[in-house]
């Protein structure tokens, strides 16, 4: 709530964001977790709760965080079930990344990497040898994927070390950058129904005496930034990926673990001017700033050359007590791109970056028009976007 005309702003000091558990309990550390319990050199276990399996298989449920579960026990029973078994039978979750989207999730899944290092910090971002915005998860303008993120995935390593390895997802996605950056190594095999991959992922569980699946799914996302969380739409593709868990889980070959996770969860946005900020119809914000990239609810704001300074004290007068609002070198000091950040992926990262606290978003109606009319909206490093399931199933 704003503050009365005749007090000061009480500020949001960058420092008192909750930082993501990278290097102990994020998405960056759960597949180097696995491997290193199947004996891939290199890899240590980062999430010391999990317990190893000779078999493996994550199956990621695009836009599912931990409190969307525990708030729909009706619609997902299966899921909602398996919230005590969360993170090595401790009942807590893990941690996206920040910030809390897809491209940036999938990136540090595959990789086993913190955003600073795989480079992909978020929806979008500058590119500093172009100056252009790149969409990293629709990867436009087409940039050269290994060039753009060049470590090796979890997959290829683990693949090479003898662990059988396999990607099952829509056949839509083998071909692109984002796959090839992020999950590929091993076979990947598009199946499009979702029943069709749960059969598929654990027949190739079942394949090797040393294996990881990755399968996934994306319409629980999909609905919720169309309709929303509280629609019938979202409901119903939660009841839908609740029996494809199960059908999953009551497949499991002997000495297998399965883990359902997400890349981020989900909040609803207010169609109203105190909860959606238009960039493109605000002066003050306007001011000094060459691109505008990231997403609604975290943004990465590209200043023109000069105006570093006084586009970040402006964001901070206008929208300090209900964002997180840092300088770029703020925001890598307090760690929330990750503990090192590669000297390629330091000028993708914004002169002044906005993480939200409350529940608003700085859409840009003009120059983005599709993501300013969604519904559901995240990004930050708020719980009920941050927090993500580690469910387990064992077998």
């Amino acid at each position: 709530m704003a503050q009365p005309a005749w007090q000061e702003p009480v500020l949001l000091p960058v420092d008192t964001a909750p930082v993501p558990e990278y290097g102990s309990g994020s998405l960056c550390d759960l597949l180097p977790t696995l491997v290193a319990g199947q004996g891939v050199p290199g890899f240590t276990a980062a999430i010391p709760e999990l317990t190893p399996a000779d078999r493996n298989c994550v199956f990621l449920i695009d836009g599912l965080g931990w409190e969307q579960i525990g708030a729909h026990p009706d619609e997902a029973p299966f899921l909602h079930s398996l919230l005590p078994t969360s993170r090595g039978g401790t009942g807590r979750p893990i941690t996206a990344g920040f910030p809390a989207t897809t491209a940036t999730s999938l990136a540090s899944v595959g990789t086993g990497l913190p955003p600073g290092e795989h480079g992909l910090p978020g929806y979008t971002v500058r590119d500093p040898g172009t100056g252009e915005l790149m969409n990293q998860l629709r990867w436009r303008p087409w940039t050269p994927p290994k060039a753009w993120q060049p470590h090796p995935t979890v997959f290829g390593l683990a693949d090479a070390a003898g662990v059988r390895t396999a990607q099952v997802s829509a056949p839509a996605f083998e071909q692109t950058p984002l796959t090839k950056v992020a999950l590929s190594g091993g076979s990947f095999l598009g199946r499009l129904s979702g029943e069709e991959r749960m059969d598929t992922a654990a027949e190739r569980l079942a394949a090797g005496d040393r294996s990881l699946v990755y399968t996934y799914y994306s319409e629980v996302d999909g609905m919720g930034h169309r309709f929303g969380i509280d629609s019938d739409a979202w409901r119903g593709q939660l009841m839908y990926v609740d029996g494809l868990a199960r059908r999953l889980a009551e497949q499991l070959p002997a000495r297998s673990a399965l883990y359902i996770t997400a890349d981020h969860g989900m909040i609803d946005i207010p169609f109203d001017e105190q909860s959606r900020i238009d960039f493109d119809e605000d002066w003050e914000l306007r001011a000094g700033v060459a691109l505008l990239g990231g997403e609604g609810r975290a943004r990465h704001v590209y200043a023109v050359p000069g105006a570093e300074a006084d586009v970040l004290t402006v964001w901070r007068e206008v929208l300090g007590e209900q964002f997180w609002v840092a300088s770029r070198d703020e925001a890598i000091e307090v760690g929330w791109f990750g503990p090192r950040i590669d000297e390629r992926v330091h000028g993708r990262i914004g002169d002044v970056v906005a993480a939200a606290r409350d529940d608003v978003v700085i859409t840009a109606s003009v120059n983005e028009p599709h993501e300013s009319a969604m519904v559901g909206m995240h990004g930050s490093m708020t719980p009920v976007e941050q927090l993500v399931p580690l469910l387990e199933v064992r077998s």
